[in-house]
């Protein structure tokens, strides 16, 4: 049987152009507490040690427990005191310009169903626990809320210049699936690994994919994989160069790479700070 879509890939039709939507919060079941249950309890075991220290300080700050799935608005009250922030809920994904409109105002929308039972370990569309347990720590730190600000900004302009390619290979390769060092350490800050129990222990332990130092230009030409764990990561040296990127100006760099080629995500440039080298081990055997 066919997963239900939600949003718009499920052609839901707004009543609102925001596609803001009440989160309903008691009408939540309590197989869908269950869930979350489940999810938080094997996921929180596994983010110590591997999570960046910025996301531990923020679940520790948020109204985030174990045994319901969060209210928004007790969510929004405490990003509000600590970022201005505030969560917003939708039926799922969104239009871009929905997206970007809402990140510009410091609206983080997130999805208010959930996965079932069946779909634990795999959801391709975001549900609420990818969205609170994997977005919501970080924005309450001061300089992802203003690099999620910035790229909302900066979303909107790349839909107009025709280059929303670009801006979501950075989103990707950062809020979602992005790597940080941390004294001598890599650690994750990116939301769809800190939401996956398996991509979790796959980013920063298995040998199969690379991890490489964090590059604008390489990131914004590289592809990535919406079906599979990533082939690549991209290393950021501090949170410090999100708050570089809140500053950049993109236009130039996107005149740059107008004329260079894209890079599949196995690639490694010479010209890369190479801090694992994989061996692709991984991606073969799902070909073979």
């Amino acid at each position: 049987m066919d997963e239900v879509k939600h949003g718009i890939v499920g052609g839901y039709v707004p009543e609102r152009p925001d596609w803001i939507v009440p989160q309903n919060w008691d009408a939540y079941t309590p197989e869908e507490h269950g869930v979350w249950k489940t999810l938080f309890e094997r996921q929180i075991k596994l983010v110590p040690g591997r999570a960046s220290q910025h996301y531990l300080n923020g679940m520790n700050d948020l109204p985030i427990g174990p045994d319901a799935i969060p209210n928004f608005d007790d969510l929004s009250e405490a990003l509000m005191r600590r970022t201005g922030w505030q969560v917003v809920a939708v039926p799922g994904m969104v239009p871009n310009d929905v997206f970007f409109d809402h990140l510009a105002h410091r609206r983080f929308p997130a999805g208010q169903f959930i996965r079932t039972p069946r779909q634990l370990d795999y959801l391709q569309e975001p549900d609420v626990f990818h969205d609170i347990f994997g977005h919501v720590p970080m924005m309450m730190n001061p300089v992802m809320a203003d690099f999620m600000q910035a790229y909302g900004e900066g979303g909107l302009r790349a839909m107009k210049l025709g280059v929303l390619d670009r801006m979501a290979r950075l989103y990707w390769y950062t809020t979602e699936f992005g790597l940080i060092e941390e004294g001598d350490d890599i650690r994750i800050f990116g939301a769809g690994i800190l939401s996956s129990f398996t991509e979790t222990r796959f980013a920063l332990e298995s040998p199969s994919p690379n991890r490489i130092g964090f590059d604008l230009r390489r990131v914004m030409r590289t592809h990535y994989r919406i079906d599979e764990f990533q082939e690549n990561y991209f290393v950021l040296p501090s949170l410090d160069t999100l708050f570089d990127l809140v500053h950049t100006d993109f236009a130039p760099i996107y005149a740059e790479l107008a004329a260079q080629d894209d890079i599949q995500p196995p690639a490694i440039l010479p010209e890369d700070k190479v801090f694992t080298r994989g061996t692709g081990a991984y991606h073969r055997a799902l070909s073979a």
